[in-house]
């Protein structure tokens, strides 16, 4: 049975940049909002026409900061949707949001545009800690975004960003209860990493700023798991802790390896054993758009192997795991696992199998980056 499709669309503007961010975002003093709309609206139009017959699951507006883009943009753009695929009666519409008054205020008419899901990018409730994440709002306007988005949408979800230079056990600790008082029924928790091409690389590599250790990263990373299970709101993901039934339904798609269609400046899919991506730079993708009708600036074929491999990296991120039937489907014959390592660290509690499903365990999570090296074999014979 074939599952549903989920649509990514890149929006990647921003008002600034902040200095941890390496994604695909672009500060520009103005922007043609018709050319950009008409432009997605076909970037749209040659995915559906490689992918017909498919139901659309999700969709999710990121960034970059898609909440500057029109309301009418978004609706424009889900209108498309449904003259080419059928839609999912319960089909899960997300619209990343930064909490500014000025883009709070258009919640309502994003909302009625048909956006059911935000991701609210709140990052921090300490002011001095927004300061440092060059942030443009403040707590307080984070705090009334959150109860402007609870008012307009009818899942909210929020991003915060712990293990800061400085940050106390105790700090995260009495910020995180504060955040799951907000009664947000998902939270996505990432400790704060140094990126390439980073202002914080810069500022790390001149020694001006200093994160936590490894040690004090993972007092932070187990109390985070403690926390949140305690609150009914457990890790479903490394960093995606939420109620049950409350899972961002778009982001299990990637992590389950379902299809899914990306458009806009550098996003990327994975369609029919098929990888894709666009031109990442704006100006890059709209001329491709001109020029041949889309975006797309890669289009490869996946190999067996690099399937099943992608699948098992992306699946043991989940609590539930990877069935590994699946995986030696995708394979070809042979699932691409150590089984020595799995029965080794079986032994040690660090993951476990059971009727050909295998997950990590909490006493594993924090060194899932080890266990996937030990686990993922790069020689396993495929047929």
């Amino acid at each position: 049975m074939q599952t549903d499709l989920a649509l990514y669309v890149h929006w990647p503007f921003c008002v600034s940049k902040c200095p941890y961010c390496d994604f695909n975002s672009h500060v520009r003093a103005a922007v043609d909002q018709t050319a950009w709309r008409d432009s997605l609206i076909a970037d749209l139009a040659h995915e559906a026409a490689l992918l017909p017959g498919r139901r659309v699951g999700s969709i999710f507006f990121g960034g970059g900061t898609p909440s500057l883009m029109p309301p009418s943009t978004v609706a424009a753009i889900l209108d498309a949707v449904q003259t080419h695929w059928q839609v999912s009666d319960t089909i899960e519409i997300t619209l990343e949001a930064n909490p500014s008054s000025v883009e709070a205020a258009r919640f309502a008419d994003l909302a009625a545009a048909g956006v059911n899901r935000v991701s609210l990018g709140l990052q921090s409730l300490d002011d001095a800690a927004l300061r440092f994440l060059g942030r443009a709002h403040d707590a307080r306007e984070g705090l009334a975004a959150v109860a402007t988005a609870q008012a307009s949408f009818g899942r909210v979800s929020i991003d915060l960003i712990y293990a800061r230079p400085g940050q106390t056990l105790s700090a995260w600790q009495a910020e995180l209860d504060a955040a799951l008082a907000l009664g947000t029924e998902h939270l996505s928790l990432y400790q704060l990493t140094i990126e390439p091409g980073t202002r914080f690389a810069t500022e790390a590599a001149a020694g001006r700023l200093v994160i936590p250790d490894g040690d004090a990263a993972a007092d932070l990373f187990e109390a985070t798991r403690a926390i949140t299970a305690a609150a009914r709101r457990p890790a479903y993901e490394t960093s995606n802790h939420a109620a049950p039934g409350a899972e961002s339904r778009h982001n299990l798609t990637y992590w389950r390896y379902g299809d899914y269609a990306g458009i806009g400046p550098g996003a990327h899919g994975r369609r029919a054993g098929l990888a894709t991506m666009r031109h990442r730079k704006p100006e890059n993708w709209m001329a491709a758009i001109e020029r041949n009708g889309h975006g797309l600036q890669v289009e490869d074929p996946l190999a067996p192997h690099a399937r099943a491999t992608e699948a098992l990296v992306m699946g043991l991120r989940l609590a539930e795991g990877v069935d590994l039937k699946r995986i030696a489907a995708l394979a070809g014959g042979t699932a691409p696992i150590d089984q020595g390592a799995v029965e080794r660290l079986s032994l040690q509690g660090l993951v476990a199998l059971t009727d050909d499903r295998l997950r990590v365990t909490e006493a594993g999570a924090l060194l899932l980056d080890a266990i996937l090296t030990e686990v993922v074999a790069d020689d396993v014979a495929v047929a």
